[in-house]
């Protein structure tokens, strides 16, 4: 009887030893976990300061972030930043996500949401946010630019938009 009590006991401690969240350090976070939370609605990683925000992604990170750009999956929240007080309920992974590759590029906030809107827009309504056809556009914009950044610049490459994604596209951060 004893021995039986045992293998329940270490099974209900296995078990519940496996049941615990996956922690996600805020100074150097992993992307496939952020963006795990973020899909399934558990992401609570605090800053020092107290407030639920996007972890210290750096330059290293974005290769690895340029793999969910494309990921359409809405999502029912987002860490804004805290002085923000935009809230248009669920958003797009992938949007989001170039989101914080344009924090990253810019060292600071692109916007206080993370919503891609028509650059000429006479308004920045719910009617002006891109179809999920101009995010994966908005996307590939990352992308090339991505893949252009890693190559030394010379006078012959110099361009306005070399070090801006979204230059030319007709989008831009709202």
């Amino acid at each position: 009887m004893k021995k039986h009590c045992l293998i329940l006991l270490l099974a209900l401690i296995s078990l519940c030893a496996g049941c615990s969240d996956e922690v996600l350090d805020y100074y150097d976070p992993d992307v496939k976990l952020f963006v795990k939370q973020l899909k399934s609605g558990t992401y609570t990683t605090r800053s020092p300061e107290g407030f639920v925000e996007v972890p210290c992604f750096t330059r290293e990170h974005i290769p690895e972030l340029l793999r969910y750009v494309d990921d359409l999956t809405l999502i029912a929240s987002f860490p804004l930043p805290p002085i923000s007080s935009y809230y248009e309920g669920k958003t797009r992974l992938g949007e989001c996500i170039m989101w914080i590759i344009e924090s990253i590029r810019m060292g600071g906030y692109p916007s206080l949401g993370c919503k891609l809107v028509y650059a000429n827009a006479e308004s920045y309504a719910g009617i002006y946010f891109l179809s999920d056809q101009d995010v994966l556009e908005a996307a590939e914009c990352y992308r090339r630019w991505w893949e252009y950044s890693v190559y030394p610049h010379t006078e012959w490459t110099v361009s306005p938009c070399l070090d801006d994604p979204l230059c030319g596209s007709g989008y831009r951060w709202w």
